[in-house]
């Protein structure tokens, strides 16, 4: 059974008499929580509007930046509640959401906590939000994220009659050089739907039936109902008023080796929605990576059989085309010796494993290999 504990408005939460912090940093402990199922609220009190679906893992710190800013919204505190829904249940996250509930007591929004027991991803930490809201309408957004004062007023206003969905605006800050992982994360500014800032109508996300939870990472799950919401002829406008920040995290050397994986679920959009992944995502399949990986095979094939001719043919032909995909990923991103030799290594790296990690999620999903 999810686990759900209700920090009403009307019940404040010892935390020793310290209110949660507008910091970037895990708030102080409070004393230890009654489990119990959500309350609605008392007769004659402001019907809640909007709800505002925060997933979780493992990240207090930033959870906390978030909530900052979601409680510094102006908008009428007694129409919206926050649901904090943690995918990885932690004491210090429980510790976290907890601190903001007491500093909200009486004068803010309600926030709730939900620990997820499963499934888990954050497509499925969103159904168990969103399920639990009682808003009519759903307000998306991560746990490391920063709402701009505006961000619900501007998000529930584009609520015209008959709007269904609204998309927000990203705004992604660099004031460097970026790296490829950052370049390649900023083009998140340009994505027509995400759920780091959208918005919902309940009834709609209940008659599609919520988030596909078959998407386990973060990857594809807010294109999948953004091309199901189409299917369905929702409305759906795109409103620049309402502004998320999404400050790109610092991320380890060969970061883009970890992140091939989640291409996997390309082909489970791809088999859900073949016209609109190749009209949004990619009109056509990644035939530059096919014939890497070809040509080096090749090479291997010619060595094994002592075709010394075959084998430099196919080895330039891999030396050129990894070459070519390095400078692409260097284009216009930083050229210090640490970053080049990053783009190097993995350039030569991520073609096989994206072959192989589409070759996965077609024999997994019984799609089309991409």
């Amino acid at each position: 059974m999810t686990k759900i504990l209700a920090f009403d408005r009307d019940r404040r939460v010892s935390n020793g008499g310290q209110a949660a912090r507008l910091k970037t940093r895990r708030s102080s402990a409070p004393t230890p929580l009654r489990r119990a199922e959500r309350t609605d609220r008392q007769p004659g009190k402001v019907e809640i509007a909007v709800t505002v679906v925060v997933p979780t893992r493992g990240r207090p710190q930033l959870l906390n930046r978030c909530l900052a800013s979601l409680v510094l919204q102006r908008y009428d505190p007694a129409r919206f509640e926050i649901i904090v829904v943690d995918d990885g249940p932690s004491e210090e996250t429980e510790e976290v959401v907890a601190g903001w509930a007491a500093h909200t007591a009486g004068q803010g929004p309600q926030i709730t906590y939900i620990a997820s027991p499963g499934p888990h991803g954050p497509a499925a930490a969103r159904n168990h939000g969103w399920r639990a809201a009682r808003g009519a309408l759903i307000a998306f957004t991560d746990d490391d994220t920063i709402a701009r004062t505006d961000w619900l007023t501007h998000g529930v206003a584009a609520f015209e009659e008959g709007v269904d969905a609204v998309s927000g605006r990203i705004v992604m800050p660099l004031s460097h050089t970026p790296t490829d992982y950052e370049l390649d994360a900023k083009q998140l500014e340009k994505a027509e739907f995400v759920t780091a800032n959208c918005f919902c109508r309940k009834r709609v996300l209940e008659a599609l039936g919520g988030f596909d939870e078959r998407f386990r990472f973060a990857w594809r799950e807010d294109s999948d109902l953004q091309f199901r919401l189409i299917d369905y002829q929702a409305n759906i406008v795109y409103e620049p008023k309402a502004v998320m920040m999404h400050p790109i995290r610092p991320a380890g050397w060969g970061v883009s080796l970890s992140q091939v994986k989640k291409v996997q679920f390309d082909a489970l959009l791809y088999k859900k929605h073949p016209r609109l992944y190749r009209d949004k995502i990619r009109a056509a399949p990644r035939w530059d990576f096919y014939i890497t990986v070809g040509a080096l095979l090749a090479c291997f094939a010619g060595l094994l059989a002592q075709v010394p001719a075959l084998a430099l043919a196919a080895g330039l032909a891999w030396l050129f085309l990894t070459g070519r995909f390095c400078l692409q990923r260097l284009k216009k991103t930083s050229r210090s010796l640490s970053h080049v030799l990053e783009m190097v290594v993995t350039s030569a790296l991520i073609p096989p494993l994206a072959v192989f990690w589409r070759a996965v999620g077609a024999i997994k999903f019984r799609a089309r290999l991409l």
